[in-house]
């Protein structure tokens, strides 16, 4: 599987370098991109503000996407994500610790094409990233465009 580019959007520095192991344990070779808070995820993905020198058409190829950030939350990023006619079909997979019935309903309702519950032990966490690097970089075909 050839490399890709993710975007991570998570704001607790243990969870970043756990996904970080648990990408290089399940021997993934995506290029793993961090932001730490959802203002700053909006503007990686549109270029602008810190990351306007970014080439704007230069998507990653996935986010994986914290609900509880500072600044804007997971929710408010999943709107502005698909409110944009660059990234309104990037693919968005909520990876949090909340499985609150509301948190899930609304993610979808925004547009979140998967919802996963960050496992707690590290095994299981490093099976859950192989699974979602396997499907949605290598499985999954993305629109041509959108």
């Amino acid at each position: 599987m050839n490399g890709h580019d993710i975007l991570l959007v998570e704001d607790n520095l243990d969870d970043v370098e756990l996904t970080r192991l648990a990408f290089a344990e399940a021997g993934e070779p995506h290029r793993l991109h961090v932001v730490s808070d959802g203002a700053e995820a909006v503007d990686y993905l549109l270029a602008r503000g810190r990351h306007a020198d970014r080439d704007g058409a230069d998507l990653p190829a996935l986010v994986l996407l914290d609900l509880n950030l500072p600044r804007l939350d997971g929710h408010e990023v999943l709107q502005a994500i698909r409110a944009d006619e660059t990234t309104r079909c990037l693919p968005v997979v909520v990876l949090t610790t909340s499985i609150e019935p509301s948190d899930v309903d609304r993610a979808y309702v925004l547009g979140a094409n998967s919802y996963i519950q960050k496992p707690v032990e590290f095994d299981r966490f490093v099976e859950v990233v192989r699974q979602v690097g396997r499907y949605w970089l290598g499985i999954n075909l993305p629109p041509r465009r959108c």
